[in-house]
């Protein structure tokens, strides 16, 4: 299993438009696409206007089949230019557990 955490910098009080605007319209396309959501978050503290989302993968290849799909969706192809312009950084990291870790 692996493990990607994306983060995204949204621009100051663009939180909740983007809530809004995500659970509305995309959630719903990468649940069914993407899988296995572990969590999405909001940063508190620390550096602020974060939103941190993690998906679990079996494996590399079945990520990016995953997410090749989903650029073939009309309502995925819909929903990026409504948020594409509340972000201002958007991170990427591949997490793999350890030996030990819960989450395997």
């Amino acid at each position: 299993m692996i493990y990607e955490e994306r983060t995204y910098t949204l621009k100051p009080g663009a939180t909740a438009t983007y809530f809004k605007t995500y659970e509305a319209e995309g959630l719903e396309v990468q649940k069914a696409i993407l899988g296995k959501l572990v969590g999405y978050f909001q940063t508190e503290f620390g550096t602020l206007n974060q939103v941190v989302h993690i998906w679990a993968y079996d494996s590399l290849a079945e990520r990016d089949r995953r997410r090749d799909k989903r650029w073939q969706d009309p309502t995925w192809l819909g929903y990026i230019p409504k948020v594409l312009p509340l972000v201002l950084k958007m991170e990427n990291r591949l997490l793999i557990p350890a030996p030990f870790s819960p989450l395997k």
